[in-house]
């Protein structure tokens, strides 16, 4: 079997763009941890230069909310938070509710049972933004050695963004998530899904956020689109650190059949919105596995991924973690299990890595990507096994062949039971 070091080998770097080759002082790249001598698994990683205990970060959204629920997050010991996204205005942020709906895996009206997909139609913070980047100043100043990432989102206009960028930076926060994703919302003021769909757009956006930026800047990618590669690459090419994958899948999620209206129901009406929870696990599998291939073909620079969708289990982490990713993130999780869902996380992760011997995450970062190929070479791999196994021997083929010191076993090889 080829070594790890062997899989996680990165091909030749494309030629970097002059945002690339710029530095900015305490932007950085993914830096690998060394293994630990001994002990238990460490699940400590370092990203872009940015110290976590895990790699488990909360998602942007609900649970990153407010002081409280942040405060909370550091105290149940994830390794960092996310905040909910915001923006210069948030006097145009009207949220709706009910705005949640559950699908399960009963029959469509059952009231019980797993709840397998999660909807929201929620849109980024409502709360005025000197009132978030106080509650970030007043986070950073009780975990100074904890990561806060401020998520940011913002009209199409230069000075708007680097008004924002400079506002956010200035309360502290280690990192920025752009919200280049959100699947619902405003869409007619070129925000969040309306930019990472459009790759031109997208570009020069990125350009104006990377000449702002003096921290570490991630790129949050949406799945609504047909090539997920094509943004990703674009944003890393524009200066970015890092990208995270997925946001939400636009859906619909059902329709009452007593009502006949449709889920989440508002007065009678709803809205299609962002698809969430386990149901989306293969399929942001299948994004963070495409995005981190072309990663690994052209860039060799340490940026980082911070996979999303569907964990509830260490096992769902191991999973991307394999793929490549350097995070994992976890939003609508923690909204059904709560904060403390993190010691499970943790406590699973090391279950697997105990199971494989492995001592630290850099040690399989990243080692399932190589068996990933074409249906193409599907296909020549499988007639070429299958010619192997038909050229071995089955028996004696003639008279000629016995032997005096193999007759027993020579004899065995032709009996059928």
């Amino acid at each position: 079997m080829e070594s790890l070091m062997t899989l996680r080998a990165r091909a030749s770097p494309v030629a970097a763009s002059p945002l690339q080759q710029r530095r900015v002082p305490g932007r950085q790249r993914a830096t690998p941890v060394r293994a630990s001598a001994g002990g238990e698994p460490d699940l400590s990683v370092r990203v872009n230069g940015l110290q976590m205990p895990n790699p488990f970060v909360i998602g942007s959204g609900p649970p990153g909310t407010n002081y409280t629920v942040m405060k909370r997050a550091f105290d149940e010991g994830w390794g960092a938070v996310i905040a909910k996204t915001v923006s210069l205005d948030a006097e145009k942020v009207i949220n709706v509710t009910p705005r949640y709906a559950k699908l399960r895996a009963e029959p469509n009206g059952a009231a019980m049972g797993r709840i397998i997909g999660w909807q929201n139609i929620e849109l980024i913070s409502d709360r005025p933004l000197e009132t978030m980047l106080n509650e970030f100043k007043q986070l950073k100043k009780e975990y100074p050695d904890r990561i806060l990432i401020g998520s940011i989102m913002e009209e199409y206009n230069k000075a708007a963004w680097h008004e924002l960028i400079e506002r956010v930076e200035e309360s502290g926060v280690d990192a920025l998530e752009i919200n280049f994703s959100c699947p619902h919302g405003m869409p007619e003021r070129k925000m969040g899904a309306a930019v990472g769909q459009d790759c031109d757009l997208l570009e020069e956006v990125c350009g104006w956020i990377n000449e702002k930026a003096t921290v570490p800047v991630w790129a949050k990618m949406t799945p609504n689109i047909t090539d997920i590669t094509q943004p990703a690459r674009i944003a890393l090419k524009s200066g970015c650190e890092g990208v995270s994958a997925i946001n939400t899948i636009m859906s619909v999620m059902g329709i009452n059949l007593k009502t006949l209206r449709p889920e989440p129901c508002v007065e009678g009406y709803s809205t299609p919105g962002g698809y969430s929870a386990r149901a989306v696990h293969p399929i942001a599998l299948a994004k963070v596995m495409q995005i981190a291939r072309m990663m690994k073909e052209e860039f060799a620079d340490g940026q980082s991924l911070s996979a999303i969708g569907g964990v509830e289990t260490g096992n769902d982490a191991a999973e991307f973690i394999l793929l490549g990713a350097d995070t994992v993130q976890v939003c609508t999780g923690v909204m059904m299990h709560g904060y403390p869902l993190v010691k499970k996380l943790c406590a699973e992760l090391q279950d697997f890595m105990r199971e494989h011997n492995f001592s630290s995450i850099e040690e399989f970062r990243g080692a399932s990507l190589p068996y990933f190929t074409t249906h193409t070479d599907l296909v020549h791999r499988q007639q070429e096994a299958i010619k192997q196994r038909k050229a071995i021997k089955k028996g004696l083929q003639s008279d000629k062949d016995w032997t005096g010191d193999g007759f027993v076993k020579e004899t065995e090889s032709m009996v059928s039971n």
